[in-house]
């Protein structure tokens, strides 16, 4: 069973920058997708950010630019850094993972709640 658990979550203002990681609990964390995906009140659960075992990227309309994903594969985390954060950012993030066969594991979330 793969574990993920998420931390970097919390209450900053707007334009301020959190660092978010998820570590995994997977030893073949290296042939595994990575994504954040995030989850505001009244709206649909999307993608934030993705990264293929390969590294290739991709973002949100809404935060790309803004946000980066990266992946540390020694230390079996991946990040989701985010700058110049807006108040519309505000929502539960959620750490995914994808193996080979299709089958995906979520974190439990983290909050980040930016407001003034």
């Amino acid at each position: 069973q793969v574990q993920l658990v998420e931390s970097g979550g919390g209450l900053v203002q707007p334009g301020g920058s959190l660092r978010l990681s998820c570590a995994a609990s997977t030893r073949i964390f290296s042939s595994f997708d990575m994504a954040w995906y995030r989850q505001a009140p009244g709206k649909q659960r999307e993608l934030v950010a993705g990264m293929a075992s390969g590294g290739r990227t991709n973002y949100a309309d809404s935060v790309r630019g803004r946000f980066t994903i990266s992946r540390d594969n020694i230390k079996n985390t991946v990040y989701l850094q985010m700058i110049s954060l807006k108040p519309e950012d505000t929502a539960v993030y959620y750490c995914n993972s994808r193996d080979m066969l299709g089958r995906n594991y979520w974190g439990q979330g983290t909050q980040v709640t930016v407001s003034s």
